[in-house]
């Protein structure tokens, strides 16, 4: 059994535009972890509004999204959250990824990179992209009780 690590005080998820799997991965976690951590999320590029299936699936779990507006790293820096003032920062795409280790090589952070699927075009069906959505949800959840434990106790 592994023991769930203390929560940091502040995450930043981040993907490739900012509509998808980090608005799913912010609003999980506090929906899961409450207020005591200070979450945020981004995207390399905010070309892209919040995805209807990720705020369909997120909703399944009480879990709002319609109100997300999607940012980029360059955005979230003009807005006051800079990078160097997070303590984890967790990267959800490769592109993502890459993005972040170069934007913080001189800062003192974590970066953990989580291969979450990407759902977009999956499935011909709204039924069938919802499956798709639903698995990345879970392993969303899955990486956050990972690394935190059950939300409920």
């Amino acid at each position: 059994m592994r023991v769930a690590l203390e929560l940091p005080q502040s995450v930043l998820f981040c993907c490739d535009h900012n509509a998808v799997r980090s608005p799913m991965a912010e609003g999980i976690m506090k929906k899961f972890y409450g207020e005591d951590t200070y979450v945020q999320s981004a995207g390399i590029k905010n070309d892209l509004e919040i995805d209807g299936f990720a705020i369909a699936v997120c909703q399944e779990l009480e879990v709002e999204l319609s109100r997300h507006r999607s940012r980029s790293f360059e955005e979230m820096e003009k807005w006051g959250d800079h990078l160097s003032s997070f303590d984890l920062v967790v990267a959800l795409t490769p592109a993502s990824r890459r993005e972040v280790q170069d934007l913080t090589r001189y800062y003192h952070l974590e970066v953990e990179y989580w291969p979450i699927s990407d759902p977009c075009g999956i499935g011909e069906t709204r039924d069938a992209r919802l499956v798709a959505y639903r698995q990345s949800r879970d392993e969303i959840i899955a990486r956050l009780t990972a690394r935190w434990g059950d939300p409920r106790g």
